[in-house]
């Protein structure tokens, strides 16, 4: 393959005059431009790309991003911002030809409202520290991604992040209030508020899960919940993963909203189970944990009706957590399972799209189908409550034409999802990692829309580019592609 257009189309950088205008700019420690140093910001947790920028700015403060951003907005140079690089869809991968803005110095916790129940945070604060800092107070912040001890609430908000408790909760753009965000030519902007409702169109819900492309968030006022008196999961286990994905809607159905729900298939318990020991089931085909909590009589009832809905359902064993121990060792488990599976083989490939919950059995049943069909175990771990699957297809990039393979198999999983009235992302977002899918899902008018909106934000297409949106030019090759000889699987460069 030839340069991708979104660096092709880029000219070449003075990188001597570039170094020199961010050093004028940022305190020496905090720009790096050395081979050695900015080699390790060459990939995030999408491991199949990779490149290295030209030099790597890492501002301390909201001033120091936009003094970075001006410069490159000058310039004329790419910027890719970056979190903890915990994302699974390429999308903090550095653009060779520009800067990688780190955000992992902004890390402090600005203030704690208790009374208003809000907590006003830079970027590179820990999901988890959010919680830990309210905690005292009797407060926590409910989105918990499974990677919530090191993933960044700037992350989060690029992604807009869900977790395990999502169903009842929220993803990241229910429970955010006001961003602070600078465009790439430094001007500072502040969206929503701390209000009941902010006049104007809602740009903080446009900002949130738009992966970079629109601005550099600074600063973020998230709301903070009550601890509930009381949580309890009950366990599930079904001897089909069709029964288990029909309680699934079963439960919704009957009008229950758990505070958590999620489902794991046999091959993703039995590796969780080595792993953390966690109590699950080894012969049932498929589990369900399912959360309740709020006040001792609330979680009482809400049980009651849960396990007559999974009774109904064919589960062959129903077990409720005994204590707080049981209950966290339950959800341990389903927060380990990536590292789990990556024990099984050297590489997985974690996929993230997103059906309707009436069609999970449909779908699991397809994702099996595949599985047998290419060879490739899959393991499934997914948050059942909203639909957002997380299929895991294990392979050895050491056995040529596996990585291929796995990449072919991912695809063709995002398919099913779109034919099943779904889309190719919940939470992971696109990157560079499936691009090429966002031309199975949208129109070409839906695309140059997305770009216009780019447009007003970015007129020179220099924040993140070629990641998220691909140009219908990018279409028409990836529509030939898939004619010629299938979809091209994790090429030398991005598929941008």
């Amino acid at each position: 393959m030839g340069k991708p257009e979104a660096i092709s189309a880029i000219p070449a950088v003075d990188s001597h005059a570039l170094i020199s205008r961010l050093r004028a700019v940022l305190p020496s420690p905090s720009l790096l431009a050395l081979p050695e140093e900015t080699k390790p910001y060459e990939c995030d947790g999408l491991s199949a790309f990779r490149e290295v920028p030209l030099a790597v700015a890492l501002p301390e403060d909201e001033a120091q991003v936009a003094a970075v951003l001006k410069v490159c907005h000058e310039m004329r140079v790419p910027v890719v911002a970056r979190g903890a690089g915990t994302g699974l869809s390429g999308g903090a991968l550095p653009n060779p030809l520009g800067v990688t803005l780190g955000l992992s110095k902004m890390k402090r916790i600005l203030h704690i409202d208790p009374l208003a129940r809000t907590a006003r945070v830079q970027p590179g604060v820990r999901n988890l520290a959010i919680s830990e800092a309210a905690a005292p107070l009797g407060l926590y912040y409910a989105p918990d991604p499974s990677s919530q001890i090191a993933c960044s609430i700037g992350g989060n908000i690029a992604e807009n992040s869900g977790g395990v408790h999502c169903l009842k909760y929220g993803l990241t753009v229910h429970n955010i209030l006001k961003l602070r965000v600078v465009t790439i030519d430094g001007e500072i902007l502040e969206l929503g508020g701390e209000g009941l409702d902010a006049a104007g169109y809602d740009l903080m819900a446009l900002m949130t899960g738009s992966e970079g492309l629109l601005g550099v968030v600074t600063e973020i006022t998230v709301k903070l919940l009550p601890k509930p008196q009381l949580a309890r999961v009950v366990l599930a286990a079904f001897d089909s993963l069709e029964k288990a994905g029909n309680a699934v809607a079963n439960i919704i159905g009957a009008g229950i909203i758990p505070a958590g729900l999620e489902m794991m298939d046999k091959l993703a318990t039995r590796a969780v189970e080595q792993f953390v020991h966690a109590g699950y089931p080894l012969d049932a085909e498929a589990i369900l944990l399912c959360e309740s909590d709020g006040t001792p009589e609330e979680v009482a009832a809400e049980i009651e009706r849960m396990e007559a809905v999974m009774r109904a359902s064919g589960a062959t064993q129903i077990r409720l957590s005994k204590d707080e121990a049981e209950r966290l060792r339950f959800w341990s488990g389903r927060k380990a399972a990536f590292p789990a599976v990556g024990r099984l083989m050297p590489d997985y490939y974690c996929m993230d799209g997103t059906i309707p919950k009436r069609k999970l059995a449909e779908v699991l049943k397809g994702i099996a189908q595949l599985s047998e069909e290419f060879g490739l175990g899959c393991p499934n771990v997914f948050h059942a409550g909203d639909g957002n699957l997380h299929p895991l297809i294990m392979f050895d990039a050491n056995v040529p034409g596996q990585a291929e393979h796995a990449a072919k198999f991912g695809s063709r999983i995002l398919k099913l999802c779109i034919e099943a009235g779904g889309t190719i992302t919940g939470e992971h977002g696109v990157g560079v990692e499936k691009i090429g899918e966002m031309c199975d899902q949208f129109t070409p008018d839906a695309l140059e829309t997305f770009h216009s909106v780019k447009a007003a934000f970015d007129t020179h297409g220099l924040l993140n580019p070629g990641k998220a949106v691909p140009t219908l030019h990018r279409c028409a090759e990836y529509g030939q592609m898939h004619v010629a000889r299938g979809k091209e699987a994790f090429p030398d460069l991005p598929r941008f």
